[in-house]
């Protein structure tokens, strides 16, 4: 067993395989991208008032939230990308939405 914890690159402990936060947390991604394709334009705008409503609920400082619905062959495209202060909100906001 401890032959695989050495391999890892992240410093775990041999006790729990835990990893310390900051291997994982780094603030150097502190943004959530969304995409999908809706076959009405209000199903989009709905799911960008969600996903706002949701941003808003995790947001330490203001989130900021860029978007479009652009219309497509198959229906109505919501490309969406919140950037968060941290990237633990990020994370927090991610799992929010499953």
């Amino acid at each position: 067993m401890t032959d695989a914890i050495k391999t890892c690159n992240a410093q775990e402990t041999a006790a729990c395989c835990c990893v310390d936060v900051g291997t994982v947390m780094d603030n150097s991604d502190c943004t959530a991208s969304y995409h999908h394709v809706f076959e009405t334009e209000n199903e989009a705008k709905a799911m960008l008032e969600m996903l706002t409503t949701k941003a808003r609920a995790v947001e330490s400082e203001p989130c900021k939230i860029t978007s479009t619905i652009a219309k497509e062959a198959d229906g109505y495209a919501l490309t969406a990308d919140f950037l968060f202060d941290c990237q633990a909100e990020t994370l927090i906001f991610q799992l929010g939405l499953r």
